[in-house]
């Protein structure tokens, strides 16, 4: 099944292709099309479409508001701070 032009997908992606590149890749994309063609034959009527083949569950915990953390212990490991705030080395000129 090669009912595609190569160039024309090698000007689409950008590339330049030598004529073996062209035969080979030629060969493989016309590959690829011939199992795609095998796959739209398979019946699928009584198939219920969906976006993944087992259903997936969220695993992380709920968002509930919680207490913040008191000022001195967020401020007990900071390595410098100064007016109570952390300082910080500057990144940007």
């Amino acid at each position: 099944m090669s009912d595609f032009n190569i160039h024309y997908v090698a000007q689409l992606a950008r590339i330049e292709l030598t004529p073996e590149e062209e035969q080979k890749l030629g060969v493989q994309l016309g590959n690829i099309l011939g199992y795609i063609a095998k796959l739209k034959e398979v019946d699928v009527a009584g198939v219920e479409p969906t976006a993944h083949a087992f259903p997936l569950v969220n695993v992380t915990r709920p968002d509930v508001a919680t207490g913040s953390l008191p000022h001195d212990e967020a401020m007990a490991n900071a390595p410098a701070k100064a007016g109570g705030l952390f300082v910080v080395p500057k990144i940007v000129e």
